[in-house]
């Protein structure tokens, strides 16, 4: 019987029909927010008063009368059915990592079985899907299966369409029956209160007319692209997103020649249908090009209200594996997909905007503006260096594991690189901490950062790519983020540890200004004393290399390399007296999140450990054996006609080592399987996932590369998974 890796072969096709659709000829501003609820259509359907009502609460937060539910509901279903939609959906993001819907029609009968439509205020704004089979971290009894999806009018609705169906979907949050979160998204929209307050008290020290602050975020998303009956033919690509065997193909990425590279003509057909469908949702895809990897690809979106981009980038996930199957193809979001090659990641740029159309992180042209940029720019540093762990803790996952410290990500060491002209104002700042600094110091208190943007602007281009958190100008590119992540975990962490550390800083400044000092000086007091305080989270060069991470431990600086233990830092105290006094988690939702974590990581390396055993098993040793026996057949055959053991070397030593590879793996997938099976009496979630990860996952190393070497050695015929060079080249 062939296998799949040959059959995939054989009927390798160029994909779906690449001719560009009709509709993709059209202007991108004709297409975009076509399927989405936007304010001008909110015009068209709603009355005045049930306008303002939701124009208020999108921009105030104000909450939502019975009255006016009933209102926007009517005027939504008016919308969403005059473009041919039959059902609505709460939309929401558990913490499965994924999004999720329940689809209810508009579709009811009346007491005496008349059919009609109805969508009442009560199905806008909330929902009770069962929660029993969701993650809770021990939130609730199993039998207790309440939940709650409550609407997010600050994200506006949308129609997804998927075959000939049309469904509207509300963007919600997902709580438990006791009021606790149990989602990405309640956690993010709390924290985005929390800046809001703080940014705006600081701001107001420079202007009096700054109301609110609304934090931005332009995500990368990074990706590879395969062909889907090559995927098929790979177990481990469909149940755990990577290859967990495979030898390195002839040509990789040495020769540079994908990056930023004429676009494949199929890759480019999958890109133009889904910017497509992305553009009738209203992503605002800005970018797409070739990455560093053979089938790798990125695409980016303009900035947006960092609720919103969260809420994109979800979105994006699922139109882009939803559109792939169209073209044959199966896009992959895992981190590490391929050994030896860049893995993929999810840059999050991060700034906070102010109602006046201020970037806060965009130096200025006037003394009064560089002085709020630098306030805003040092207390950034300020909170990552005090809080580094739980920005560590936010991109942790068994995924990302593999690519964090790899050659084309950031290490697991969190550090700060500002540029060369930057650091050199924060040093003159620092060199008068011993001193006393007053109104007459004008080459600080002005700050005439003006005078060197051009250059500031031309050190950032070319930013540090080996810094896991950089500023690039007007924003801090968060690069740690993996690929498969929900921005809402690291967006939650970093915009409440700005919040707490604003929060402190306003303290202090007005601690000072109450002593005699005035404003200006006390505020330039305060961020000469966070600089000194955080200087050690500062490194310019190259994270990359191996004196960093030695430079790095004498600063104090920690290097968690794995995700069991860099989740600790969500039940220490600090953590939780951060989260509870700006309001994001309950010390009880933060210890549930670090079990449903925890959970999740021995689960993911569970199912990788069972993929190595079963390919192990029942594909690659049999190709080997198969391969073996004709060596040993051809050995035979030779000395039946007379020739000796000299003919026979290079057989007998190829046999050799196969035997060797077989025997290796035999013993070491069942040595893995013992492990497990210890592993699997542990009660202790923390204690279980640092077995997972310390004496489990070594056995995948140790199976992969006597497997790898296998590949190399058996006749291709034999071997029946599709390999790197299959994989990686698109056809």
């Amino acid at each position: 019987m062939q296998s799949l890796r040959f059959t995939a072969l054989e009927n390798l096709s160029s994909g779906s029909d690449s001719k560009i659709k009709p509709e993709q000829n059209g202007k991108i501003t004709d297409m975009f927010g076509s399927n989405v609820f936007t304010g001008k259509v909110m015009r068209e359907h709603l009355n005045d008063e049930a306008y303002k009502s939701l124009m208020n609460s999108i921009k105030n937060g104000t909450k939502i009368d019975r009255k006016m539910s009933e209102q926007i509901a009517s005027g939504m279903k008016a919308w969403a059915m005059k473009k041919g939609v039959t059902h609505y959906t709460h939309w929401f993001q558990p913490l499965t990592g994924t999004t999720a819907e329940k689809h209810d029609s508009f579709f009811t009968l009346k007491g005496d079985g008349t059919a009609l439509e109805t969508f009442d205020g009560d199905a806008l704004v909330q929902q009770e899907p069962d929660a029993s089979s969701f993650p809770n971290g021990g939130l609730r009894a199993t039998f207790e299966a309440r939940g709650y999806t409550a609407w997010d009018p600050s994200s506006p609705a949308f129609i997804l369409e998927q075959g000939y169906g049309k469904t509207l979907c509300i963007p919600t949050i997902f709580v438990s029956y006791t009021g606790e979160s149990l989602d990405y998204k309640a956690p993010l929209l709390k924290a985005l209160a929390a800046i809001d307050k703080a940014a705006v008290d600081v701001c107001n020290y420079f202007d009096k007319n700054i109301t609110k602050v609304t934090p931005t975020l332009g995500w990368e998303q990074e990706y590879f692209l395969v062909d889907e009956a090559m995927a098929n033919a790979r177990p481990d690509l469909i149940m755990c997103g990577r290859t967990v065997v495979g030898h390195a193909p002839s040509k990789g990425q040495q020769l540079e020649d994908h990056y930023f590279g004429a676009i494949p003509e199929r890759a480019y057909a999958y890109m133009r249908d889904f910017e497509l469908e992305s553009y009738k949702l209203g992503i605002p895809l800005r970018t797409r090009h070739n990455e560093v990897a053979p089938s790798q690809f990125e695409c980016a979106p303009i900035f947006e209200e960092a609720n919103i981009a969260v809420d994109h980038n979800s979105l994006l996930m699922d139109v882009m594996t939803k559109v792939a199957k169209r073209h044959k193809l199966r896009v992959l979001l895992h981190e590490k997909p391929f050994a030896g090659i860049n893995g993929s990641g999810k840059h999050n740029n991060w700034s906070m905007a102010t109602d006046t159309g201020v970037n806060l992180l965009a130096p200025g042209k006037t003394p009064k503006t560089n002085l709020m940029f630098l306030t805003f720019f040092v207390n950034t540093i300020k909170a990552v260096h005090d809080y580094a762990d739980l920005m560590r803790a936010s991109i942790a996952s068994p995924s990302n594991d593999f690519r964090l410290g790899a050659n084309e990500a950031p290490p697991a060491i969190i550090s700060v690189f500002t540029g060369k002209y930057l650091y050199e104002v924060l040093q003159e700042v620092k060199t008068r901490v011993n001193n006393k600094f007053d109104e007459q110091d004008e080459a600080i208190l002005k700050l005439d950062l003006h005078r060197h943007i051009p250059e500031l602007m031309l050190d950032n281009t070319d930013r540090n790519r080996t810094s896991p958190f950089a500023f690039t100008g007007n924003k801090f590119e968060f690069r740690a983020v993996g690929s498969s992540a929900n921005c809402a975990s690291a967006m939650t962490t970093l915009n409440s540890i700005m919040a707490k550390t604003l929060i402190d800083f306003k303290a202090e400044v007005d601690g000072l200004i109450e002593k005699g000092e005035k404003k200006e000086i006390a505020i330039m007091q305060t961020l000469r004393k966070y600089i000194v305080d955080s200087e050690r989270i500062l490194f310019e060069g190259d994270g990359y290399s191996d004196d960093w991470a030695k430079e790095a431990e004498k600063r104090g600086l920690e290097n968690i390399k794995t995700t069991p233990k860099a989740l600790d830092a969500l039940i220490s105290a600090k953590s939780a007296d951060l989260y509870t006094q700006i309001g994001v988690y309950t010390a009880k939702e933060l210890h549930a999140r670090h079990e449903i974590l925890l959970e999740d990581y021995v689960k993911k390396v569970q199912i990788e450990a069972r993929v190595i055993g079963d390919l192990a098993t029942n594909n690659i040793l049999p190709a080997a054996i198969r391969y073996q026996n004709e060596l040993i057949a051809n050995i035979r055959g030779l000395k039946e006609i007379g020739l000796g053991d000299a003919a026979a070397k290079a057989q007998k030593q190829i046999a050799e080592k196969i035997a060797e590879h077989i025997n290796v793996i035999s013993e070491n997938v069942q040595a893995m399987i013992e492990a497990r099976k210890v592993a699997n009496k542990l009660t202790d979630s923390r204690q279980k996932a640092i077995d997972y990860c310390e004496k489990i996952k070594p056995y995948f190393d140790v199976i992969r590369y006597h497997s790898d070497k296998l590949e190399f050695l058996v006749d291709d015929r034999n071997w029946t998974l599709p390999k790197y060079r299959e994989l990686l080249f698109l056809r």
